[in-house]
């Protein structure tokens, strides 16, 4: 197939997603006005057109830089097209059923609310909540069977496009590390989910020893499953707090970290950037993706605002005006940049060749 066919096959399948996603969210409106509507405090702000012109907008400008970094190189283009279709058919109709759970815990503020059989016991306390309100939070495999379709549902089949922008800074920052033999090279991904990101850094480094920590035993359970499925050496993954790293010290190349920090209180977003500066080799890259910020567009605070207020997110507020390049710097990060593709900022930092630690 030829470049321009398959960026035109591209657009059709990512514009699809959007369309797909669109009608879902607003059908899913309509029936919760009608079966269980939101009471008033939980109401969103209404968006204006000039906002949901420029979300379009940003949304265009993600899937061309997509297109860009497959054309160059950076991974293949199959991986746009990389899609759980399985997941899909087997559990959209579950995601529609939950719905109502999802409603009833949102206007009952029910946000940490378990199946029976979940021990919450031996997590920490900021973990231990529905956040989105979604059924058992993270820690069956139910909310880990649902998890990458709700997400990409709710960004408008823009999830996947956002995850692959850690892709690029980090095959950038591994250049440091060119003398060394590919299959020597080690990339952990913290609070790595279901493996979506180790699966596309995967095919962009298939002879690289991919590493993985989650805390939820049910979402590495999922992430074992989709990764196994792909050919290439098994990622290790492994139960951790992000904030205890299990690794000893200069021991990774890279370090990515997806959709995490939006969900931490301040000091565990501290210790944690200071664990991957422990593990990091000197030279090495950290690359961090999370939700846009105040200063990044402050035309899109209403959605901002909106985010906590209809999902289950307690620390989302304070997120968005934290400033992630001084905590990095403060840990012993240098040369940081930022940044922005669609809904989502970057942080690529890194680890001084001469650092001690």
């Amino acid at each position: 197939m030829s470049d321009t066919l398959t960026k035109l096959a591209y657009q059709t399948f990512q514009q699809g997603k959007a369309a797909f996603a669109l009608a879902h969210k607003n059908t899913g409106s309509q029936l919760r006005n009608l079966i269980n509507p939101p009471i008033n405090q939980l109401r969103a702000k209404s968006l204006s057109p000039e906002i949901l012109q420029l979300l379009w907008q940003k949304f265009e400008q993600i899937l061309e830089t997509d297109w860009q970094d497959a054309e160059r190189g950076v991974y293949p283009k199959s991986l746009l097209f990389d899609n759980p279709w399985e997941d899909f058919l087997r559990y959209y109709p579950e995601i529609c059923l939950d719905l109502l759970n999802i409603w009833e815990r949102v206007n009952q503020n029910k946000y940490q609310e378990f199946s029976p059989e979940i021990d919450i016991e031996n997590y920490p306390n900021y973990y231990r909540r529905n956040f989105h309100y979604q059924t058992d939070g993270y820690l069956s495999d139910t909310s880990a069977n649902l998890y990458d379709l709700q997400v990409e549902l709710l960004f408008n089949g823009g999830a996947d496009p956002m995850r692959r922008r850690v892709l690029a800074p980090l095959k950038e920052g591994l250049k440091a590390f060119d003398t060394v033999p590919a299959q020597q090279i080690k990339v952990l991904d913290v609070a790595c989910g279901t493996g979506r990101t180790l699966r596309m850094i995967r095919a962009m480094l298939p002879k690289a020893s991919l590493f993985g920590t989650d805390l939820s035993p049910a979402y590495l359970r999922k992430a074992n499953q989709l990764l196994s499925e792909i050919p290439g050496e098994l990622p290790q993954l492994m139960q951790a707090k992000a904030e205890e790293l299990p690794y000893r010290d200069n021991y990774f190349h890279g370090i990515t970290c997806v959709f995490l920090f939006h969900e931490l209180p301040p000091s565990i977003r501290q210790r944690i950037i200071e664990q991957c500066f422990r593990v990091i080799q000197p030279g090495g890259v950290f690359v961090i993706c999370d939700s846009i910020q105040a200063i990044d567009f402050p035309q899109f605070m209403p959605m901002m605002e909106n985010f906590p207020a209809i999902f289950h997110e307690p620390y989302y507020r304070h997120y968005i005006t934290d400033d992630l390049v001084e905590r990095l710097t403060q840990a012993g990060f240098e040369a940081i940049t930022t940044q922005n593709h669609f809904m989502s900022k970057y942080w690529i930092a890194h680890k001084p060749e001469d650092a001690t630690v």
